[in-house]
């Protein structure tokens, strides 16, 4: 039982003398994990408290009452009510929006030296036909030089429909359907004068010439104020007379000659789809030339 007593451990926190005598403390387990905890402890609770603080911040930053996020809730806020503005006003004026008509442009039919645009409106013919005479005793052209004269209304180009009606023209109706909107009314320089001219484009010869003669009863009543004649007692019976078949160029016309067998208005067959109405062999011509001459660029 002694050698028992003797061969015991001695307790953990025991002193013992080393080999010098001197006592030695004995660093135990338990010390040991107590130190760790309680540094632990301390960077833990110092994790907490920065995690809190991040917390805060990010509480502050998603409040309704940060200014930053106000101005986000009043961007988004008028961003709705534009969109809804927006579908409104679609929804309103769809019909308005999809019937809107397009501006139609219109390229000469032919190279020309110079261009005018005349804004007519809603004027008479008698208006309409002074503007354009005006515009013909004032423009500077060069000699066998080419102008074309555009009547607009609301800035808009009058195509050839627009323009019979507009000169209150009592050509058949037909006609509107066999003849490009895309016209040229146009003025030549001679030497001396200056001529008018009227360059259509049609569907087609046989098309067109059934309608053409059986508008020469009132073709010259319906052009004569442009060609600035004035129908009185010398020359009214311009009015019932007949055109003639005639040769300018060597192209096939039709011709209306006055008393003295001049030239009052001729209408001619360039081609197969185009016709000049005009008062003078020299526009005619040049016309012809010029029109040849865009067939070949093309």
């Amino acid at each position: 039982m002694e050698n028992e007593s003797e061969n015991k451990i001695p307790a953990r926190n025991a002193s013992h003398s080393d080999a010098g005598g001197k006592n030695k403390s004995v660093r135990t387990y338990v010390e040991d994990m107590s130190s760790v905890i309680k540094e632990n402890k301390e960077g833990v609770i110092k994790k907490i408290i920065h995690e809190q603080e991040d917390h805060e911040r990010e509480k502050v930053n998603l409040s309704p009452e940060s200014g930053r996020n106000k101005t986000f809730l009043l961007v988004g806020f008028l961003l709705i009510l534009l969109a809804i503005c927006t579908l409104f006003f679609l929804a309103f004026f769809r019909e308005q929006i999809f019937t809107v008509p397009l501006d139609q442009k219109y390229v000469p039919i032919i190279f020309t030296d110079q261009n005018k645009f005349l804004e007519i409106g809603e004027l008479p013919k008698d208006k309409i036909t002074q503007s354009f005479l005006n515009e013909l005793n004032s423009t500077k052209l060069k000699v066998s030089g080419v102008e074309s004269v555009y009547f607009t209304e609301n800035q808009k180009v009058v195509g050839f429909d627009r323009f019979l009606s507009l000169i209150k023209s009592d050509a058949p109706l037909e006609i509107k359907n066999l003849v490009n909107n895309n016209f040229l009314l146009g003025i030549f320089s001679n030497k001396d004068t200056k001529n008018l001219f009227i360059l259509l484009k049609v569907k087609s010869f046989p098309d067109i010439f059934p309608l053409f003669r059986s508008w020469e009863g009132k073709m010259f009543s319906d052009f004569a104020s442009f060609f600035n004649v004035n129908i009185n007692s010398d020359t009214k019976y311009l009015l019932t007379k007949d055109f003639e078949d005639g040769i300018i160029n060597n192209k096939n016309a039709r011709i209306l000659h006055d008393k003295d067998g001049n030239i009052v208005l001729a209408y001619i067959f360039v081609d197969d789809t185009s016709v000049i109405f005009t008062n003078g062999i020299e526009s005619a011509n040049e016309i012809t030339i010029r029109l040849e001459s865009s067939k070949v660029k093309k």
